[in-house]
């Protein structure tokens, strides 16, 4: 009987390594100074935290 192949291991998306979401540095006034960090969608990965398929 044949065996089925192993899944392809997936690797961390570089930018979110992982996690799905990226910190964005937020700035605010004239002078834009930096107060705080935001998290966003990864838009590498979209989110799924794996590096995507090449088709």
């Amino acid at each position: 009987m044949a065996r089925k192949s192993a899944k392809p291991a997936t690797k961390p998306c570089p930018p979110c390594k992982g996690t799905g979401e990226v910190s964005r540095t937020v700035h605010v006034g004239r002078k834009r100074r930096p107060v705080g960090e935001q998290t966003g969608l990864c838009l590498s990965c979209l989110g799924a935290g794996e590096i995507p398929a090449d088709d």
